[in-house]
């Protein structure tokens, strides 16, 4: 327990060398998905304390609080299966030696500012959609480390593997809800 905290807090630091240890490790895929698991619990927590306060029925607040309790975790899955795809392929460097589990291990752990995502519920509303949004620049920041360290990239070529990521998820994602029904 003392080293997934202590892997946390350094993530959180955006220390490089935290990301390093975790992708070198390859039992720290539980503690990686123990972080995501966390994010998802705050982020259900906050979406249920927000839904409930606004008077929402319950049966759209149970559907809810279910969509956010998986958002972090489509995220983390197929965030980085499309960085991986992507950064080992178009955005390959010299250096680039890596593997999804290795990817998948330390973006886990970039999900670690996420779990301030739980405060959104504090009054006044301004001041919890703050924390919100400083939470998700947090993790956006997080991520561009951990995929950074894992691809074995410079800083620019993180954030294009990171921007190109988050463009095709938003692309499948998006396909998804416009695709017409196969029933």
């Amino acid at each position: 327990m003392s080293t997934l905290l202590r892997r946390m807090g350094r993530a959180a630091l955006l220390h490089a060398d935290t990301y390093e240890e975790v992708e070198a490790d390859r039992s720290a895929i539980g503690q990686a998905l123990v972080v995501v698991l966390l994010a998802c619990l705050c982020i259900a927590l906050a979406r249920l304390w927000m839904g409930w306060r606004a008077g929402v029925e319950t049966q759209h607040l149970a559907f809810q609080v279910l969509l956010s309790t998986l958002e972090p975790l489509a995220l983390w899955i197929g965030g980085s299966a499309f960085a991986f795809m992507v950064g080992a392929t178009f955005f390959r460097g010299p250096e680039t030696e890596t593997d999804f589990a290795e990817v998948l291990r330390t973006t886990g752990f970039a999900f670690t500012p996420a779990l301030l995502r739980v405060f959104v519920v504090l009054p006044p509303p301004v001041l919890g959609l703050s924390i919100d949004l400083f939470a998700r620049l947090w993790t956006f920041a997080a991520v561009v480390v951990a995929i950074r360290q894992a691809l074995d990239f410079t800083t620019g070529r993180a954030v294009g593997t990171f921007g190109v990521a988050v463009l095709l998820l938003w692309l499948v994602l998006w396909g998804a809800s416009v695709a017409p029904l196969p029933f």
